[in-house]
């Protein structure tokens, strides 16, 4: 069965997995902003007589499954990625298309650039491990958050140990922006997913960085986003992956953490911007 789809816009496809237990809402509240800034930006170069850079984009949000309007299916990331490979193809057949991943949203995109490089034209990953088992993960150079006062007193008191861990740039406005994205969530099936995790978490062809013989270089560009404050996926890891994309781009930024769309949105839709560009 196909996963539910969001999508929005028209023009050159650009496919987004969202984290674990996230959904398109959340995926689409972080990066629609963004979409936005460069459409923006794309009409004003229009404007200017530089049609090169005047692309649109349809933008597909899938709910992967167990999460939004998606059934659960088998708990291993394997099926995950099959039923994320068959969706895409119902969706817009051959046609090549970007890719933008969050945290196990981009550990799936990683998956497909492995397994169907020829479709797909550029990617980005925003805070993503590219090992899946936090025992694996490099956490190490994590920079310690500088709470603001009262910073969680807006957010509901069943999210305070996630937010506490995940968010970087304790602030606020940070908190309350990533509380309004959670609170668009669709359904969750928690059976799945708690299933998931122990089950199947890893892809069977997840690349070992310390053997560079199991990475194959993938030639498009690609921009690989991190936060220095992310205590979830850390970003040594990230920076590592980049042996396997010669056009790839690596930036950190220090006061941002798991959910950097939120915390650093306009540098992030900055971030979106140059990628873009480079693809087209």
């Amino acid at each position: 069965m196909p996963l539910s789809a969001t999508i929005l816009g028209q023009g050159r496809p650009v496919v987004l997995l969202p984290g674990f237990a996230l959904d398109s809402a959340v995926m689409a509240a972080a990066c629609e902003p963004a979409f936005a800034a460069a459409a923006a930006a794309a009409a004003a170069a229009a404007a200017a007589a530089a049609p090169a850079a005047a692309s649109t984009w349809q933008r597909i949000y899938l709910d992967l499954p167990g999460t939004g309007g998606s059934p659960a299916g088998e708990p291993t990331s394997e099926a995950v990625l099959n039923q994320v490979r068959n969706s895409i193809a119902d969706l817009i057949g051959d046609t090549r298309y970007l890719l933008v991943g969050h945290s196990y949203g981009g550990y799936l995109a990683t998956g497909l650039v492995r397994r169907d490089p020829a479709r797909i034209a550029g990617m980005c990953l925003i805070c993503t491990g590219a090992r899946i088992r936090p025992a694996d993960r490099d956490l190490s150079g994590v920079l310690a958050s500088a709470p603001e006062p009262g910073w969680l007193d807006g957010v509901p008191e069943d999210l305070h140990e996630h937010f506490s861990y995940a968010i970087g740039r304790q602030t606020r406005a940070v908190a309350d922006r990533v509380a309004a994205a959670f609170a668009r969530r669709g359904p969750v099936d928690d059976v799945y997913l708690e299933a998931l995790r122990p089950a199947g978490y890893q892809l069977t062809d997840e690349p070992d960085p310390a053997n560079e013989q199991k990475i194959s270089a993938f030639a498009e560009p690609v921009s690989l986003l991190a936060g220095r404050r992310d205590r979830i996926g850390g970003y040594r890891d990230l920076f590592a992956a980049l042996t396997g994309y010669p056009n790839g781009n690596f930036t950190a930024l220090a006061d941002a953490g798991h959910y950097l769309p939120f915390e650093q949105p306009e540098h992030f839709a900055r971030l979106i911007l140059d990628w873009l560009t480079q693809t087209a």
